[in-house]
């Protein structure tokens, strides 16, 4: 078990991202022998004692932790504490007596405190100190260019870049850093990862939740702000990067950051032939009748936010010149369905049958495997082809499964950058955004209904002969 001589601070503590995500992942870490804290401290304004915090995380743990074990928690029960006070240098300050060597302070706060936060902390003397420190920030980093530029201008004087780790939980997903260990690991990948071979690449994540209580967050930010800007494109340049020289996390920045740079502009006049936003209306998910998004509570009825967003990208560079990348996500699918799916180009439609082409797909929900699509002889007289599917599941039987914040926490204790953006590919992501953004910023998104793939609009994003996967795995391209 590793024990790492570290503090770690959990600004926000008795917040919703907390109970939920960090506090069962830390435990799963502690209950499998890979982590064993030193000290846990949780800050946040409640005027809580230690045991009214502690009590509050156990009830939690027992809810988001499905093999939770009281004597496990009564060992790790010693190493937490609580500190109640408000994001100010002096109140921060008094952590100090608290944190003797290395830190840990994570932002489990909303998004317009992230700035407040790290200054305050800068302020109060808690950036610098005997040992290492570190500030992980939650997504979204800004809310645009502008104001990613100007959280960075509040962040830079207090916090040196390798001491920042933006957080994105989709590189912990054991899906993500397949992409790359599949692509590199594998010799045969890397004669036919080019637009001489591929023909296009979806990326979906389709959910069949709707706002679930964060319509104060989702009705500001939308699909492309809490989906696309982060997420899809993170998935995005993984899929699409130039192979590194070395294993290294400034190379591995440097390379998506370089394959975000190469990203199409999308032009106003040309906003429809690349984009399409959506909003869900009333409809049945899963048997149930839901209601529309401007009926959800807290929406207002002339809400124009973006519950799914559709885009076409093009890589302008020698690899991927010509080649589509579709992303889309939206709220209130037809099934909650997440995957990176890349096609290869048919063969030459005299052969066997027309337009035969396979599929390699990285299958994040509802379980997460690698699907290889491919074609093969039917049994008979004949020579007529059917579909086969070479499935390779990521988890065998007995394996412990891990989420991705026990992977990133771990990442972040050791120092690791790889799985975390650095901010010139956040810089590059909002610059892809930001056109549209403004394009969105004042246009009614085109209605679906709940329970459906999304609005019909999202098919003219399609070049000629393809069309949409479906949202069960369907591999055909008809």
């Amino acid at each position: 078990m590793e024990h790492e001589e570290m503090t770690l601070v959990l600004l926000g503590a008795t917040g919703d991202l907390t109970r939920r995500l960090l506090f069962p992942a830390i435990y799963r870490l502690y209950a499998a022998g890979k982590w064993d804290p030193k000290q846990i401290i949780g800050f946040a304004k409640e005027d809580w004692t230690q045991e009214q915090f502690l009590t509050h995380i156990e009830e939690n743990l027992k809810i988001f932790v499905e093999d939770f074990n009281q004597a496990t928690w009564n060992r790790l029960k010693p190493a937490i504490g609580y500190q109640s006070g408000d994001l100010t240098s002096a109140s921060l300050g008094q952590l100090a007596p608290r944190i003797g060597g290395s830190a840990v302070f994570y932002l489990g706060l909303p998004p317009q405190l992230f700035g407040p936060a790290a200054e305050a902390l800068g302020q109060a003397g808690l950036n610098r100190g005997t040992g290492w420190r570190r500030i992980v920030i939650e997504k979204p980093f800004g809310w645009d260019l502008d104001s990613a530029e100007a959280l960075r201008a509040v962040i830079a004087p207090w916090w040196d870049e390798e001491q920042i780790f933006r957080i994105d939980h989709f590189l912990g997903k054991d899906t993500a850093q397949n992409v790359l260990t599949f692509r590199f690991v594998n010799r045969i990948l890397g004669s036919i990862w080019n637009r001489e071979n591929i023909q296009q690449v979806q990326i979906t994540y389709a959910e069949t939740l709707g706002v679930e209580g964060r319509w104060q967050y989702y009705d500001r930010a939308g699909a492309l702000r809490d989906m696309m800007q982060n997420h899809l494109l993170q998935l995005f340049s993984l899929v699409a990067m130039e192979p590194p020289g070395e294993w290294d996390a400034t190379d591995l920045h440097n390379h998506k950051a370089e394959v975000l740079r190469s990203v199409r502009r999308v032009l106003p006049e040309d906003m429809e032939k690349f984009a399409v936003a959506g909003q869900y209306t009333e409809g049945t998910v899963n048997g149930k009748s839901v209601p529309g998004y401007r009926n959800e509570e807290g929406i207002s009825a002339q809400s124009i936010t973006e519950t799914y967003a559709g885009l076409k990208l093009y890589v302008d560079n020698w690899r991927w010149h010509g080649v589509p990348f579709y992303l889309r996500s939206g709220k209130r699918m037809a099934h909650d369905w997440a995957e990176i799916a890349v096609q290869m180009r048919p063969v030459p439609e005299n052969m066997f049958g027309a337009g035969l082409a396979d599929w390699l797909v990285f299958r994040m929900k509802p379980d997460e495997a690698i699907d290889l699509v491919m074609w093969a002889k039917k049994p008979g007289l004949g020579l007529e082809t059917e579909e086969v599917v070479l499935t390779a599941p990521y988890k065998k039987a007995g394996e412990i499964e891990y989420s991705a914040y026990e992977q990133l926490l771990l990442d972040v204790i050791r120092g690791d950058h790889s799985a975390f953006p650095r901010f010139d590919e956040v810089e590059e992501s909002w610059r892809i955004m930001d056109p549209i953004l403004t394009a969105w910023a004042n246009s009614e998104p085109q209605a679906y209904p709940a329970g459906s793939d999304g609005p019909k609009g999202q098919d003219r994003l399609m070049d000629p002969g393809l069309a949409w996967r479906d949202l069960t795995g369907g591999n055909s391209d008809k």
